[in-house]
């Protein structure tokens, strides 16, 4: 098969990543992007009638914390539970309410990325009573929660969530959640 180089059209399609064989949804406009595990730049077209790959161990991940997060931390004055992440060089900050936060490409998500890297209908955040879970959305590039995928998880305080290309951290302010709704985003310029 051929391999397909990070900047060039790749047409649609499903492509993995030549060295993790992490796969990327693309349409037929998007460019190629560097590989949101591992960081390659090269890919090949995968086929569901190609041998099947075998499952590769997974790359390990260091959770480096941005150097942003921990101020923005301090400047949440009220108890409850946020996402925060970093997008067009502003960090976002998402509050969490009862119910159903969908993050994905698609016009209705709440938190919304236009990157071929993440799905229509990614994932979904859903929080009740004391309780906050973060549920892959049958997303083609999956869902990983401190750097290992997931299809759901139970999410605690300072949990990395990984989405595509980009990283979000949760908060949760309320001293409930120590370890295991879509208003209220405030952004700041970086």
């Amino acid at each position: 098969m051929n391999t397909v180089v990070s900047g060039t059209l790749a047409g649609a399609g499903t492509f993995r990543c030549e060295s993790c064989a992490y796969p990327v949804a693309l349409l037929e406009r998007d460019q190629v992007p560097p590989c949101p595990r591992c960081g390659a730049r090269e890919f090949r077209r995968s086929s569901l009638f190609a041998e099947r790959l075998e499952e590769q161990a997974e790359v390990p991940v260091e959770l480096d914390r941005p150097e942003w997060l921990e101020e923005t931390r301090a400047a949440l004055a009220e108890e409850g539970d946020y996402l925060a992440f970093e997008q067009d060089g502003q960090v976002r900050v998402v509050t969490l309410h009862e119910g159903f936060t969908r993050i994905g490409r698609s016009l209705a998500a709440h938190v919304r990325f236009d990157d071929p890297t993440v799905s229509r209908r990614h994932a979904v955040v859903h929080r009740e009573a004391d309780r906050v879970r973060l549920l892959d959305d049958r997303s083609l590039n999956g869902v990983f929660v401190n750097g290992e995928r997931s299809e759901w998880h139970e999410l605690a305080d300072t949990d990395e969530i990984m989405i595509g290309r980009f990283h979000l951290y949760f908060m949760s302010l309320t001293g409930v959640r120590s370890r295991g709704g879509h208003e209220g985003v405030w952004t700041a310029a970086r």
